[in-house]
């Protein structure tokens, strides 16, 4: 009984307990009064029948505006206006139904048919109204525990993520950024935040992969690339506006691991961080002749220690040495008064 009980959907349950118990109190007082005769039963079923039938309606066309989306205020006006709109009707529905069957209780005898309309338009407002409210309760309640739940569970996801970076080899001071970001986020926005998390998760967990590889795809390398920056974006928000000019011939092309990605980092940290005007980054891959050449152009000025002070740039002209030789070069400049790039060639193999 209770496992069939449980199979029904949470809306039936609710609809069956909140008439349920409508007939009860309405067979209570009906007994109270000694008022019980045929014409009570019949209108009780009707008005029964006719409430569970136009306040499903109503939850539909609730569903259908996505009235729940909207803010609190909206949604109150909206929820009025519709039990006024239902009421309307249901309530011509049942004034039609006693007049036609001369189902009337003896006090409306002296009533005529508008005003019985105008009496029953006016119950139903405030039943359908209350319907309408509890309904909004809810799934206000419902919304706020699944926020909750899903706050906590972010709240655990950076705690993990805080575990991971310490064996990780990715600049702390982007994972402290990420981090404080995607806490900022939870309350303010739950799913950009998970969406978040699974960016940083996965430029981590490149990060460790990246250890036992020698080289790495430039798809693999740029799909990491846009996590990192889709983290960046949360920090900076407008000032940061991110170009791609990647030709697809050289998108299977074999470089080592993370190696675009401390370049991307270097023009993060040497040029959009620094300044608090809008920058931009552009990232462009394409092949010339018989080589692949990396360019990361970054709004801002060159520092002179920069080639010594970025983030894993003192390795990157000794990796590309010990990896493709003489063949291949690092170079970063003050191309004009606004733009600095970085540019790495590397011999096609």
């Amino acid at each position: 009984m209770i496992n069939l009980i449980q199979k029904i959907p949470k809306y039936w349950l609710f609809q069956a307990l909140g008439w349920g118990l409508f007939l009860a109190v309405n067979v209570f007082f009906a007994i109270s009064y000694r008022v019980v005769d045929q014409v009570f039963v019949i209108r009780l079923f009707v008005t029964i029948s006719l409430g569970v039938l136009f306040t499903h309606l109503m939850r539909m066309v609730i569903k259908r505006l996505k009235l729940l989306q909207q803010h609190i205020n909206r949604q109150l006006f909206s929820f009025l206006m519709l039990s006024v709109a239902f009421s309307l009707t249901v309530g011509l529905m049942e004034t039609l139904f006693v007049e036609l069957f001369d189902m009337g209780f003896k006090q409306e005898r002296d009533f005529s048919f508008f005003q019985d309309y105008i009496s029953n338009a006016f119950t139903w407002t405030i039943f359908l109204f209350i319907w309408n409210c509890l309904y909004f309760i809810y799934h206000f309640i419902d919304e706020s525990t699944r926020n909750q739940l899903d706050k906590l569970k972010l709240e655990a996801l950076v705690k993990s993520l805080e575990l991971k970076t310490i064996k990780s080899h990715i600049n702390p001071h982007f994972i402290f950024n990420a981090l404080n970001s995607i806490r900022a986020l939870i309350d303010e926005n739950p799913l950009h935040a998970r969406q978040a998390v699974t960016a940083l998760s996965n430029i981590l967990r490149s990060s460790m992969v990246s250890e036992s590889q020698e080289t790495i795809s430039l798809e693999k390398e740029l799909s990491i690339v846009k996590d990192y920056l889709a983290l960046e974006l949360i920090r900076f928000e407008d000032r940061l506006a991110i170009n791609y000019d990647i030709s697809s011939e050289v998108l299977n092309f074999q470089l080592p691991p993370m190696m675009l990605q401390t370049l991307v980092e270097n023009a993060i940290k040497h040029g959009i961080a620094k300044s608090l005007k809008p920058g931009e980054i552009t990232i462009r891959a394409l092949k010339t002749d018989n080589h692949v050449k990396l360019h990361v152009l970054n709004t801002g000025m060159l520092n002179v220690d920069q080639n010594h002070e970025g983030f894993g740039i003192p390795s990157t002209a000794s990796r590309l040495k010990l990896i493709f030789g003489e063949d291949a070069s690092f170079s970063i400049q003050q191309i004009d008064e606004f733009y600095v790039q970085a540019t790495v060639t590397f011999p096609m193999t």
